[in-house]
Order: structure tokens, then C-alpha cells, then sequence
């Protein structure tokens, strides 16, 4: 199969794919899914494995390259590793896809990991907020203990021979603000790469507000207070965090989609698992790709309908929100409850 770079009205190319595999999830994490229940996707809407591997075939003619695995919480999709596998076919073969990653909260993780890396599984980022648990508890809203499973799946990663993991820890002023050098202490003994990552304001972050925000620049000086002089690194790729290296040669990441948005080069966009495609994390609305592949389209066909939906695309929703005068919360609860495709779990962050 050759495949065509496809890309929008700014120029930019359709080559990361955000997979979302369910919407449901066994955290409710504050700035994510504040409410403690939710209107779930009905079953029968859940693209199947088969479909899957279909769209990301017309995908990957289009030019995307990776593909992240993300739910909700991909674990708890009981074929997942199924899932994997069919994409993992994929590698470097006639789809030439590269790079197949998972982003999970790691709850689950300790128990899969092994499935998941004899599936073909590339790489692993786990969601990982805070080292005390009882600021877990307050953050999630779960016990603990739960929090000790996430460490431990974080663990198993690293010993089960992972490369490249990563650590993402959304930064909330007066939360966990403080946890800064201690998160990077404890990356270093997991081989995981701590990815700080400014608090957006996107779906579901229904308590957000600019004051809980903490920028870029201020995490870089609580961490020179630290350590010394951090030194940037060059950006070779469309990857939405900056990289920095401390003294000893310890690199993390920094994303600040909140106060300095990357949509210039933004390549990424997101299927939910019920098939709706997303152009933009802050899209109000998607392209129905499920209804015309169960309709029985071809692969031309679902082909033209991704080409021309990219080539028409001209979102740059971070950027605009910044620009706004007063920035408050995106979309309130009302609308959420209205359309779960608006929450951040269903769209896969």
C-alpha cells in the first residue's frame, strides 16, 4: 500500500493518530471527570477490532505514522491486547506505520503488561500525578491503595523491558505544584521520562481556571532552583512536549498547550471509540466515520472522506482560546451531559 501525506489548510500533515478504544474509566480524576457518573457510549456503537483495523489501514494511506492507543482507560477493554496485535501487523509493513504506544493510568497495568508487549505494544505512557496517595485519593477520588497499583504497573513496564516510557503528570497550582523534583527523582528509577504538562482547559476540566494554571516558565524555575541550569533541547519533531536536559543528563518534558499551544505543527487527530473523528482536541464536532464503514464502504471511499475532511481543516483551538480576553471554563456541564463526544474521556486526550 503507498501511501500520501494528506494535509491541511495550514499545511499540516495527518500523521499521529489518537486511537481511542472506550470511554469508560476507573478514576474520576478532578480535572479530567470531576462528576462522579456519566452517560457511557452505548456497546453496540464501539468499533470492533475488525473495524479498527480497517480505519487505521485508510489512516495510514493518508500518511498517519503512530498511532496512541487511549480510552478513557484502554485497559479495561477486554481485547486490547487483540487490538495490538492487528496494528502491530502493521509496523513497518505495507500500512508503514512506526510507532504503536498506549496512554493508561496504569491501574490496570501490572496485570497486561506482559500481554500487551507480546502483542507487538512499542511504547507505554502512564498518567501520573502525584507520589502521595493521599493526594491520589483527593485528585481521583479512589482509595489509596488504588495508588499503589499504579507504581507497581508503572514498575512493571520498566521491568518488562520497555524503552522510551513516559511519566505525564498534569500540574495544578497548590496540588501538586510541589512535586516537581520528586517526580523526576522517582522517573529516574523506572527509566521513565517525566512529562509536565500545563492544566488545559479543554472538555470535562469543569473546575479550570487560569489561576490553577502553572506555566511553563515557572516550572522550569522551581526546577533550576533544584538542580542548576536546565538546557533546552532541540525540537526535532511535531510532538507537543518541549524537551530539557538537567546536569546530570536527565531529560524531561514540558507541554504547554495552555500558554504556549503547539497548533502550528499540531499533526494529531482523534478517533473515539464509537468511530467520530476529531480534528482538534477542542473541536465541537466530528466527522461520523463509523455509520459509512458499517454502511459497507470501500477503502477509496473512506479514503476521500478522511482526505477531504483533512485537507478542509484549520482548527487551531488552543491558540484561539489563549487569545481570548477572559478565559473561563470551555464548555459547562450542561453541554457535556448534552454530548458525552465533548468530554475529554470519550475524545482521548
Amino acid at each position: 500500500m503507498n501511501s500520501t501525506i494528506v494535509r491541511d489548510i495550514f499545511r499540516r500533515p495527518l500523521t499521529d493518530l489518537r486511537l481511542s478504544v472506550i470511554d469508560q474509566c476507573n478514576l474520576r480524576c478532578q480535572y479530567c471527570m470531576p462528576q462522579e457518573h456519566y452517560k457511557w457510549l452505548p456497546k453496540r456503537d464501539l468499533l470492533t477490532c475488525d473495524e479498527i483495523d480497517r480505519i487505521v489501514d485508510v489512516f495510514a494511506e493518508a500518511g498517519v505514522r503512530k498511532v496512541r492507543i487511549t480510552g478513557g482507560e484502554p485497559l479495561i477493554r477486554p481485547d486490547l491486547a487483540e487490538i495490538v496485535e492487528v496494528l502491530a501487523r502493521k509496523l513497518m509493513g505495507p500500512a508503514d506505520l512506526s510507532d504503536i504506544a498506549i496512554t493508561t493510568n496504569g491501574v490496570l497495568l501490572a496485570d497486561r503488561i506482559e500481554e500487551l508487549k507480546a502483542a507487538g505494544l512499542c511504547r507505554v505512557t502512564v498518567s501520573f500525578d502525584t507520589l502521595r496517595p493521599d493526594r491520589f485519593e483527593a485528585l481521583s477520588r479512589r482509595r489509596p491503595s488504588t495508588h499503589a497499583k499504579i507504581v507497581a504497573g508503572i514498575r512493571s513496564v520498566f521491568a518488562a523491558g520497555f524503552s522510551n516510557t513516559k511519566l505525564d503528570t498534569v500540574v495544578i497550582r497548590h496540588v501538586n505544584d510541589d512535586e516537581l523534583r520528586d517526580l523526576i527523582e522517582f522517573g529516574k528509577t523506572v527509566a521513565a521520562e517525566v512529562r509536565f504538562i500545563e492544566y488545559m482547559d479543554v472538555g470535562g476540566a469543569t473546575n479550570w481556571s487560569s489561576a490553577m494554571v502553572v506555566p511553563k516558565a515557572e516550572m522550569l524555575a522551581t526546577l533550576e532552583r533544584h538542580y542548576g541550569a536546565i538546557q533546552p533541547l532541540p525540537k526535532l519533531d511535531s510532538a507537543p512536549a518541549n524537551q530539557f536536559s538537567l546536569p546530570d543528563g536527565t531529560i524531561f518534558g514540558i507541554v504547554a498547550s495552555t500558554t504556549d499551544p503547539f497548533c502550528a505543527t499540531c499533526d494529531r487527530s482523534r478517533l473515539t471509540a464509537d468511530g467520530i473523528w476529531l480534528h482538534c482536541l477542542y473541536a465541537l464536532n466530528g466527522i461520523n466515520l463509523r455509520d459509512p464503514l458499517r454502511a459497507g464502504a470501500t477503502h477509496s471511499e473512506l479514503l476521500a472522506i478522511i482526505s477531504e475532511g483533512w485537507k478542509r481543516r484549520a482548527d487551531r483551538g488552543a491558540e484561539n482560546r489563549l487569545a481570548q480576553q477572559e478565559r473561563g471554563v470551555f464548555l459547562p456541564v450542561s453541554s457535556l451531559q448534552r454530548d458525552p463526544h465533548l468530554e475529554m474521556h470519550t475524545r482521548g486526550g
